[in-house]
């Protein structure tokens, strides 16, 4: 076992160091391999690229088209006017609120977290200067919506950290519906309350909405936004069709960025450079992913994984808590929600959902743990989309990170133990 928590370690240390995952994940693979006495050069060419290979076969076609629908929806500024949209409802006086469920309606309607984060912070901004508040819980806010309960817990999110369980227990988007609810409103509500006493508190010591220094913030043109019933219904017909019509994601999200085109007809010259900006972003984006999962097919081959299987499955309660560990600590390890789970699952995966017909704990179950889990201590200070929302919205992490680290940590861990509590119960 020791070359296992030697390459997670390395691992974990590089990422957090900022470097690529798709070339430190072989090589630390490498160091499992080597102390797993395994032939290095099989070990890569073989267990580690098979894993790497027959994961991006399952899922580049999901991510491919996820980041696709999600430009469009950016280019053509529908993103923009759903967005928009809902913070005028919801009004000035509740800026955090609105941001919020700005952030959650566009991610839960499947556009990508980094596509959020650029159609939200121009509205947060002009809320937040409105509301005077100060820019620091931007990041926060935004992240509350679209990094948590709306990425893993609701059930039906087409986001990949809710659909990559599917293949390990053989379930459907919706799995764990109660448990995931009861969860995810309580990682919104928690987080919520959470930050508006952070605002309060903030104004009280002085600290309120500065300008932006070096900033170009885009002054939105309503006049110039699509029709926001219009801007709705792609984000609609993905869920409906995945969840109500059972159709695959893979369907499901060309039916939504079919419609986003043909309502946008008058965009026409967009398109092309939106998928193939959509197409070029997604293939980093699997690559990281892949790789770390090929680091798990590693793990898997070599003879210390049993005593690694039996660590693992030893953390007493139920299996339902050690795999929320074993993700949570890998998603931390990689900084990736995705690829964390995939490591963990390509490990462990085939033992849980034994684990799930030996004991009669549903699998849905161990779906939902999993992907909830997933959005723990992915949000480290070395996330990805972490660094992505403070460069945007021109913040550091001494400015911000706290309060990320809140909500988009410790509240979703949270979480988890109380979707636990509810499958104990069998509340499923």
């Amino acid at each position: 076992m020791l070359g296992i928590f030697l390459g997670l370690a390395l691992l974990m240390f590089l990422a957090y160091r900022g470097w690529s995952i798709i070339w430190v994940a072989p090589i630390t693979a490498g160091v499992v391999a080597l102390f797993g006495g395994l032939d290095l050069l099989p070990a890569y060419t073989d267990t580690y690229m098979a894993g790497f290979v027959n994961f991006a076969k399952t899922w580049f076609p999901v991510f491919m088209l996820g980041a696709i629908f999600g430009k469009l929806m950016e280019e053509t500024g529908a993103a923009r006017s759903v967005a928009l949209a809902i913070t005028k409802v919801i009004g000035t006086e509740r800026a955090i609120l609105g941001v919020l469920v700005a952030a959650a309606v566009l991610t839960y309607g499947g556009v990508s977290l980094f596509v959020v984060v650029f159609a939200v912070y121009p509205l947060a901004i002009a809320l937040f200067r409105e509301a005077n508040i100060t820019r620091k819980l931007i990041p926060a806010t935004v992240a509350l919506g679209a990094f948590t309960f709306t990425m893993t817990a609701l059930p039906g999110t087409p986001q990949i950290q809710n659909l990559i369980p599917m293949a390990y227990y053989n379930t459907t988007p919706t799995a764990g519906a109660i448990m995931g609810t009861v969860a995810g409103l309580f990682m919104a509500t928690a987080g919520y309350l959470y930050l508006r006493w952070r605002e309060k508190k903030l104004k009280a010591a002085g600290e309120v909405y500065d300008e932006p220094k070096d900033q170009n913030i885009e002054v939105i043109d309503e006049s110039k936004l699509p029709n926001v019933i219009l801007s709705f219904l792609p984000l609609v017909t993905v869920v409906v069709t995945l969840n109500v019509l059972d159709w695959d994601i893979i369907p499901a999200l060309l039916a939504g960025i079919g419609l986003i085109m043909v309502l946008n007809l008058k965009m026409l010259s967009k398109f092309i450079g939106a998928i193939n900006s959509g197409a070029s972003g997604s293939v980093v984006a699997i690559v990281n992913t892949s790789a770390a999962v090929g680091f798990g097919s590693v793990v898997r081959a070599v003879p210390g994984f049993e005593k690694l299987t039996d660590f693992v499955l030893g953390i007493q309660g139920s299996p339902l808590i050690s795999q929320a560990v074993a993700i949570n600590v890998l998603a931390g390890s990689t900084g990736s929600a995705s690829g964390g789970m995939g490591i963990a699952l390509e490990a462990l995966g085939d033992q849980y959902y034994q684990i799930a017909m030996a004991t009669g704990i549903s699998p849905d179950a161990f779906h939902r743990v999993a992907a909830i889990a997933s959005g723990g201590l992915d949000s480290l200070p070395h996330n990805g989309a972490v660094l992505t929302l403070l460069a945007i919205t021109g913040l550091t992490h001494k400015d911000s990170y706290k309060d990320i680290f809140i909500v988009g940590c410790i509240i979703p861990i949270i979480g988890v133990i109380v979707a636990i509590l509810f499958a104990s119960v069998g509340l499923i």
